[in-house]
């Protein structure tokens, strides 16, 4: 599968006249809990060409690749993952964080520690908790559940508590929150949960689990209270972000007549 995503990387640089800067695996793969016919959620952030970003209608800045029920691939515009970041977006954070990375190189690796700077706690903090409540709402009020989405709801709880805890973004991997964050009297409980999940197709559903949705309803009730002490976000400078923009250009494009003025 990698080799077959790296070649949909290429044939995405190819065919939109892009430079993948760096790609990622996002959902379940990312998170260490896939089912054995999960899909591949290939994530990506990319540059275009200067004259792109001076054009009087402006090239829009995602690129939606899927190719088939297996392999997923889309990504955003360098320009849009700056602003998102500048707004504390918590999706490029969890990019970020991944533990699988199909492609990256020293212009993303520069970039990296100053987009971490940009993490705000609340906003982080209020992205997990509703997507665990939304999909509690959503899909825990019939007899059966599907079992990935106790997942769904369980790791952006833990996520939560990382961010109340540190106030910096969470790990990806699910193990690495669960190692943090869950009690260890719970773990062998979650850890044979995982193991079924690792061989149920992705549609199975089953019993609910009535200690875990006890848990869960606990947590989403004590941690929506610890969210309104979370500091707000402060005021962020721009300048820097505009720096790594203007800067990866001239990287990619030193020879270009726009970026050295011939």
């Amino acid at each position: 599968m990698r080799e077959r995503i790296w070649k949909a990387l290429q044939e995405v640089e190819e065919k939109e006249k892009v430079h993948v800067l760096y790609a990622v695996e996002s959902g379940s793969r990312a998170w260490g809990f896939a089912s054995p016919d999960s899909d591949y959620d290939v994530r990506f952030v990319y540059l275009r060409s200067p004259e792109d970003y001076l054009r009087l209608r402006p090239v829009r800045d995602v690129i939606e690749w899927q190719l088939d029920e297996v392999l997923d691939v889309s990504g955003w515009d360098l320009q849009k993952a700056l602003r998102l970041a500048y707004n504390g977006n918590p999706a490029l954070f969890e990019w970020m964080k991944s533990p699988v990375v199909y492609q990256t190189g020293e212009q993303w690796e520069k970039m990296a520690p100053v987009l971490e700077e940009y993490f705000s706690a609340q906003a982080g903090f209020w992205h997990y908790w509703s997507m665990a409540s939304n999909h509690w709402k959503k899909y825990f009020q019939q007899e059966q559940v599907r079992l990935k989405k106790y997942f769904y709801v369980l790791r952006p709880l833990l996520a939560c508590r990382w961010v109340v805890n540190r106030q910096t973004p969470p790990p990806v991997l699910f193990e690495d929150l669960m190692a943090a964050e869950l009690e260890e009297e719970l773990r062998p409980g979650v850890e044979k949960l995982i193991e079924q999940k690792k061989l149920a197709a992705e549609g199975e559903k089953q019993t609910h689990v009535q200690w875990l949705d006890e848990f869960l309803l606990r947590e989403m009730s004590r941690l929506s209270e610890q969210g309104k002490d979370l500091p707000g976000s402060q005021e962020s400078r721009a300048e820097p972000l505009d720096q790594l923009f203007f800067q990866a250009l001239r990287e990619l494009w030193p020879e270009h007549p726009l970026i050295c003025g011939r």
